[in-house]
C-alpha cells in the first residue's frame, strides 16, 4: 500500500509564501507523474499543479499559475509545492496524489491546509 504523507502548511498573511512537501513510500517512486490537489470547504477536489516522473515537465492550473511551482527529489520520494504571492481563495486542504489518481484513489493522506487570512 502506497502511503503519502503532506506536510508544510499553516497561517500566512496575503502576499506571503509556504512550501509544501510530501513525502511517499512503498512505491518506486520515480516513475509516476505527482500532482498536488487541494479542497476548499464546499467545493470540489482539484487539481493544481502536476510533474513528470523525471521532473522534466510541468503544468499548472490557471488560477496558479505563476505563483506555483511544483518540483520533485526522487532521491527522496518527496514532491514540493513552493506558494508564492498567496491569496485568500488558495486556502484549502492540500494533497498529493499521482496524477491521474486510479487506482491510488483510497491512499489519500490526511493533507496539509493553508489558510491564507489577514
Amino acid at each position: 500500500q502506497v502511503l503519502l504523507v503532506e506536510s508544510g502548511g499553516g497561517l500566512v498573511q496575503p502576499g506571503g509564501s509556504l512550501r509544501l512537501s510530501c513525502a511517499a513510500s512503498r512505491i518506486t517512486f520515480s516513475i509516476y507523474t505527482m500532482g498536488w490537489y487541494r479542497q476548499a470547504p464546499g467545493k470540489e477536489r482539484e487539481l493544481v499543479a502536476i510533474i513528470t516522473g523525471p521532473g522534466d515537465s510541468t503544468m499548472y492550473a490557471d488560477s496558479v499559475k505563476g505563483r506555483f511551482t511544483i518540483s520533485r527529489d526522487n532521491a527522496r520520494n518527496t514532491v514540493y509545492l513552493q506558494m508564492n504571492r498567496l491569496k485568500p481563495e488558495d486556502t484549502a486542504v492540500y494533497y498529493c496524489n499521482k496524477v491521474p489518481v486510479g487506482t491510488w484513489r483510497d491512499y489519500w493522506g490526511q493533507g496539509t491546509q493553508v489558510t491564507v487570512s489577514s
